[in-house]
């Protein structure tokens, strides 16, 4: 179940346009948090992404894409209650960092990763 709840996720990340994951990532997040993890100072920007009136970065388009994913995956085992407590809460897998602040303090390819493993522990993957 949870492989496929993986692979899922992936696909999905994928497969969405840029606003329908931005606006599936508000819509659990808030665009607050969004707007954190993406890099941006303001939500406007968030709202138009999710309106496609604007585009963001390519790395705030691979950070939102990352969280798109970890949303689903979450969401699907855990439930939509449990997603945004797990992106703000202290992790002791990211040495005590909330996995918001690793993807806008350490947007890396291996900060992302240890997010991703972070939440794969998580949901007992």
């Amino acid at each position: 179940m949870i492989e496929t709840t993986k692979l899922s996720a992936y696909n999905d990340s994928i497969r969405h346009d840029v606003p329908g994951l931005v606006d599936e990532v508000r819509r659990v997040l808030g665009a607050k948090l969004v707007a954190y993890i993406a890099g941006v100072g303001e939500t406007r920007a968030v709202r138009e992404w999710a309106e496609g009136e604007r585009k963001p970065s390519p790395k705030a388009e691979q950070t939102l894409r990352l969280a798109y994913r970890i949303v689903r995956l979450i969401e699907q085992s855990e439930g939509s209650g449990v997603v945004a407590p797990w992106f703000q809460g202290m992790n002791p897998r990211l040495g005590d960092k909330s996995p918001s602040r690793v993807l806008r303090e350490e947007p890396t390819e291996q900060a992302r990763a240890a997010v991703l493993a972070a939440a794969n522990l998580f949901v007992g993957a």
